[in-house]
């Protein structure tokens, strides 16, 4: 069993500190920084067998040297990223399967957002690490790839099981309330997800996990095919890529 403890990093960053129960193996996911993350693990375990970056952004792999240095930790992350996460030492593939301890992540391939950008994926613990791929009720911004990517990225992970729990790598979820709010006004279900995000941050509490099946609802880049919201942005012929392309060009303004 995966304990997962969600550490606020920077501004606005999510680390995830994860610890198989059976193995006694523990690793992080995208520690944004050195110190919160040490104080943590100085605390509870005192090692850190495994870092894992989802991709190659500062913000995402800022305490990646001082942990590997301290811990001996083995840094893990997608092959193409091998020349721009410094001192990796496990380079991954699409399909890969890592072992962490007991525990198979399923690596997916989830560009757009990065060249070579990877997501975590474990069926078994039913949890998906996306990184800056997917946010509650968001997405990423199109830096290295395109917008075809980042749309097949969205429905890769869209697909999976509906009570798959996501853990993504910062605390958008408010600013992109308001973006689905002003785009998708007739889904009645963002007024019940707006009620909860404020009775979250108002207790100080991430956002976060949210699941497939919650985002299925109300994430505005997950509703592409649906027929109001194609209505309301006046492009009732479009395909859903076209949808989700002219939503991720409005997000970017927004």
């Amino acid at each position: 069993m995966l304990n997962i403890e969600i550490i606020p990093c920077l501004k606005d960053n999510y680390s995830y500190l994860i610890y198989d129960n059976i193995s006694g193996i523990v690793g992080v996911v995208d520690p944004s920084e050195f110190r919160s993350i040490d104080n943590i693990l100085t605390k509870k375990h005192n090692k850190l067998d495994f870092i894992l970056n989802t991709h190659h952004h500062f913000d995402h792999i800022g305490g990646n040297e001082e942990l590997k240095k301290k811990y001996f930790s083995k840094i893990v992350g997608s092959k193409i990223d091998k020349d721009r996460i410094p001192n990796i030492d496990i380079f991954l593939n699409e399909n890969d399967i890592f072992k962490f301890g007991s525990i198979d992540f399923k690596i997916f391939f989830v560009p757009g957002h990065t060249k070579g950008h990877i997501a975590f994926y474990s069926e078994e613990e039913k949890t998906i690490f996306t990184g800056d791929t997917l946010f509650s009720l968001g997405c990423g911004k199109i830096f290295e790839g395109t917008y075809q990517q980042m749309f097949t990225s969205i429905q890769k992970i869209k697909k999976l099981p509906l009570q798959t729990k996501i853990y993504c790598g910062h605390e958008y979820t408010k600013n992109n309330l308001n973006f689905c709010m002003k785009y998708d006004r007739l889904n009645k279900k963002l007024d019940q997800k707006k009620e909860w995000i404020k009775l979250k941050l108002d207790r100080g509490e991430p956002t976060l996990p949210v699941t497939i099946e919650q985002e299925n609802e109300t994430n505005i880049f997950f509703r592409c095919g649906d027929p109001s919201l194609k209505k309301g942005l006046k492009m009732t012929e479009s395909t859903e890529q076209e949808i989700f392309q002219k939503l991720r060009s409005l997000k970017d303004e927004f």
